[in-house]
């Protein structure tokens, strides 16, 4: 006995002097990028099938890879060698569909959230020489012919055409763009927002046409930002100034569009006969491989019909070809996921209830549906789906009918890669546990697979296919070096739960308890959500929580005394549109309740302090936050909220539209249902963050709320920062952030 003793001493010692020596973690390592996990930078499959390229760390190198091996196959573009022109860093590239040349991108300028300008120049791989697109100034949006011979772009909001084989001749295909007016092949504010688009132009198949969207927002509410700091051309100005762009807000008016094509040889433009309503939407251009047929995808107001046509740019004619009509709406996620094959077009649609795949000849008829994948990964719900939930299309074999895709197999939290047979056999190609993606050679034989899980980092391997066989053949990235940088830290247990609220829905989450957790003590409990619709955030992933990098943040709340939690509420996604689209017309009514409950059923765990909870968010989830501290119920202590919006009267026509319809037609919902109409009920300690510059939550939104809690007499803390967008960074600014809200939870809730 006594030896026993002896060794259960020496062990609970070793235990101690571990945990003692294991390093503190500080916000600066996290904001510092002292987390960031190695990836492959701009990696993209080429058109021969056996290799890829990606950006060298050091950005002066484009490098081909071989598919089978992994190993570097060459050297497609160094800035050391080049003849001609001279770069001194690769910020993108964009193969040539031939492979023979490509455009390189430097002297990158943010716009919006997908938009930049660049300065893009040709390069030629045979001959070694880099020669820019233009001398006319910074380009947006570029696109090659499919002939690989001319490419186009957009230069303040007019369409621009280089013809490589006449030494490069540039020729302005639009006069009519203007600024706060016309705009030609690229999208305003808002379709580029919430379509998830940069681009609106695309080339015939026989690169004799150009297809674009005109967009005429000359009829949009202007919106102004103050801004302090230096103008645009690095002047100062003593009083301020204003950057103003169209924004349409919920109700109002959209930019009007139409569809156009240009004729390159007879430079005749023409505008294209698409029956489209006069509200409505085109949310992408698709080329296919026919000169005849351009797929234009188009959506009306309410966002529950998806329109696909094959639009002629010769005659003009747009012949319908898919109509999918689904309950509510249209996830944006459908629009990106089509796939236009040389044969076919695959699409996703929920038009039974969870997010499936058809596949269509071009001429529009329905010759398959992708079957369930069986069951299979961390199955945390006491009833999980039967039914798959796809989350990506990766692309279609011509010759053999196979479809890549990703899927949850019946649980949310698992994401898994697949391929589907025309013979209605599904085989899993990643059947690890976790969260994988893929990205496949032009030929389906191999695919670069990403993969992590909530204690492994983001691991990049190479796999080659075989029918229903798959073999590791390289590893790319590991991050080893990240997990044992991150393991010397001493981090607390991350670990998956579920409960079932009064309302008997079962909710996923996970929570981070500190390492040296004792279940007789009482925790304090920072729950951080986004929780707005389709979006997730409790999945078996190495980059879930507020910053990411393996919920970092939340362990350094952990250790320093905190249990830090996650819970996916009603609204999200990977659980079927019946449990995404219940908060149709009602955004945040069952999103709150659901916080709220989660954090009454922490409460009464016996190792929480049921009176010290605390609730924060970004965007979306610091709506959620204000909607979950007024619900009715003082479940919270304290709250943060950092750049919310307070009501969707003040948000863009797509998003809120989708979600609650035009205020004209729900406007009770929009009025009752929102942080500024329950500012009397705050209860909670409360901290509001915003910039002011934000394009996409207008500091509009806190400040009316500030009003609002003002005339109810309730106290609150506000942090704005100066010519900030909605991402809040730049500098020292994350840092600062994070510093204000971590001392904040400290000041309520380690009482």
């Amino acid at each position: 006995m006594k030896k026993i003793f002896l060794f259960c001493a020496t062990l609970l010692a070793l235990a101690v002097t571990n945990t003692l020596q294991a390093q503190t973690l500080s916000l600066r390592d996290i904001t510092g990028g002292s987390f960031y996990g190695e990836y492959m930078a701009a990696a993209k499959s080429l058109p021969d099938g056996e290799h890829y390229a990606c950006i060298s760390p050091d950005g002066k190198q484009i490098v081909k890879h071989s598919f089978r091996t992994g190993q570097a196959d060459g050297v497609l573009f160094d800035a050391a060698t080049a003849h001609g022109a001279t770069i001194g860093r690769v910020e993108g590239y964009i193969m040539s569909p031939d492979g023979k040349r490509m455009l390189i991108q430097t002297g990158t300028r943010r716009i919006y959230r997908h938009s930049f300008t660049a300065t893009y120049y040709i390069y030629s791989i045979a001959n070694n020489r880099l020669e820019p697109l233009s001398d006319g100034g910074p380009q947006q949006a570029p696109v090659w012919s499919p002939d690989g011979l001319q490419v186009a772009f957009v230069r303040e909001n007019n369409i621009y055409l280089v013809k490589l084989l006449y030494n490069n001749a540039e020729s302005q295909v639009t006069t009519d763009g203007a600024s706060g007016s016309i705009i030609n092949g690229i999208p305003d504010w808002v379709n580029e927002e919430e379509f998830s688009l940069s681009s609106a132009m695309t080339f015939s198949a026989d690169s004799k046409q150009i297809v674009w969207v005109r967009y005429d927002e000359s009829q949009v509410q202007e919106v102004g930002l103050p801004m302090y700091g230096p103008m645009a051309d690095g002047t100062m100005s003593s009083g301020g100034w204003q950057y103003s762009y169209k924004y349409p807000k919920a109700g109002s008016r959209n930019s009007t569009v139409s569809l156009l094509s240009y004729d390159i040889k007879s430079h005749q433009t023409r505008t294209m006969q698409l029956p489209l309503d006069a509200d409505g939407y085109i949310a992408r251009l698709k080329p296919t491989e026919d000169p005849t047929r351009v797929a234009v995808f188009t959506l009306n107001r309410h966002q529950d019909c998806l329109r696909i046509y094959m639009a002629n740019p010769l005659t003009t004619v747009c012949q319908l070809v898919v109509e999918d009509r689904v309950d509510k709406y249209i996830n944006e996620d459908v629009l990106e996921q089509t796939l236009i094959t040389p044969g076919h077009i695959v699409m996703t649609s929920e038009r039974d209830g969870f997010n499936r795949i058809y596949v269509y000849t071009l001429n529009g008829q329905l010759l398959r549906s992708v079957a369930d994948v069986p069951a299979s990964g961390v199955q945390v719900l006491s009833s999980p789906t039967p039914h798959t939930v796809v989350t990506a299309l990766y692309g279609y074999n011509e010759g053999n009918g196979d479809v890549f895709f990703a899927a949850h197999p019946g649980t949310p939290l698992d994401q898994k890669v697949y391929v589907a047979h025309q013979n209605g056999r599904i085989d899993c190609l990643t059947p690890k546990d976790g969260w994988s993606t893929a990205m496949f050679s032009s030929d389906y034989k191999s695919f670069i697979h990403t993969w992590s899980d909530l204690n492994t980092p983001t691991q990049v391997s190479l796999c080659s296919v075989s029918g229903s066989s798959v073999r590791t053949t390289a590893t790319l990235i590991d991050n080893a070096t990240l997990a044992s940088r991150y393991a010397s830290y001493g981090m607390g247990q991350k670990e998956f739960f579920t409960f079932t609220t009064s309302e008997g829905v079962e909710l996923c989450g996970w929570m981070v308890k500190p390492a040296n957790f004792d279940p007789s003590r009482h925790y304090p409990v920072v729950m951080y959500q986004y929780g707005g619709p389709g979006n997730q955030q409790v999945r078996n992933a190495w980059g879930i929580g507020m910053n990411g990098q393996g919920a970092i943040l939340e362990q350094l709340l952990a250790q320093t005394g905190y249990i830090a939690v996650c819970v996916d509420n009603r609204g999200t996604g990977g659980r079927g549109a019946e449990f995404e689209k219940c908060t149709y017309l009602q955004l945040g009514l069952l999103e709150a309740r659901d916080q709220v409950e989660a954090a009454l059923w922490l409460g009464r765990q016996a190792y929480v302090d049921k009176d010290h909870i605390g609730i924060w968010g970004w965007s979306y989830g610091g709506w959620n936050t204000l909607m979950s501290m007024s619900e009715g119920r003082p479940a919270f202590c304290c709250g943060i909220a950092i750049a919310p919006p307070t009501t969707w009267r003040f948000y863009d026509t797509v998003y809120s539209e989708r979600f609650m319809r035009t205020p004209q037609e729900n406007a009770a919902n929009y009025d009752g249902i929102c942080p500024l109409a329950r500012a009397s009920q705050l209860s909670g300690a409360l901290l509001l963050c915003h910039g002011l510059a934000d394009d996409n939550v207008h500091y509009q939104n806190t400040a009316l709320y500030v009003e609002a809690l003002v005339q109810a007499d309730k106290d609150f803390r506000q942090l704005v920062y100066t010519d900030k967008n909605h991402s809040i960074y730049g500098g020292n600014t994350r840092n600062h952030l994070f510093r204000q809200c971590i001392d904040f939870f400290d000041q309520w809730l380690q009482r």
